[in-house]
């Protein structure tokens, strides 16, 4: 899944918990459940470097922050309901921030973490770098349909 889709569902998560601490781990939990799911991946870590990849983390990171900021902005929740939001965001989107670390500096720290992650995509049953899993509007079905519904849970 992009970091919108994790993003999304983490806020919609947020909104629907009260308890922060259970937003986090639900948080975490639906990302790699979500990341089972067929998915495309729009950089190749196998040529993708910072520069080439950076403005599409960006955007991926601005679409959902402009949707939950305008969210927060225009319904005024309250400020648990607030913190939540944020936490679920931000806790849905942590597990691929590792993944970015442990890709671009190797830390061994951070190796367990990567291997779990394999292992959730892995569910999706294609393999990493298959046409299965390339950028194309198809494997960005569940993407569209997951956000969609998450917006729909945060708005309502």
């Amino acid at each position: 899944m992009i970091l919108t889709t994790h993003a999304l569902v983490g806020a919609a998560i947020g909104k629907s918990v009260e308890n922060p601490y259970f937003v986090i781990l639900l948080s975490l939990m639906i990302h790699f459940f979500l990341d089972s799911f067929r998915h495309g991946e729009y950089f190749d870590s196998r040529v993708a470097t910072i520069k080439d990849t950076a403005w599409k983390i960006l955007l991926d990171l601005f679409i959902p922050a402009s949707i939950i900021l305008s969210f927060i902005l225009f319904t005024h929740p309250t400020l648990s309901s607030t913190r939540n939001i944020l936490l679920g965001a931000f806790f849905s989107i942590l597990p691929d921030f590792f993944t970015v670390l442990f890709w671009k500096f190797n830390w061994k720290i951070l190796k367990k973490i990567r291997k779990f992650h394999e292992f959730c995509h892995r569910y999706s049953r294609f393999p990493k770098f298959s046409p299965e899993r390339q950028w194309t509007f198809r494997n960005s079905l569940n993407d569209i349909l997951l956000s969609v519904i998450a917006i729909i849970i945060l708005v309502l």
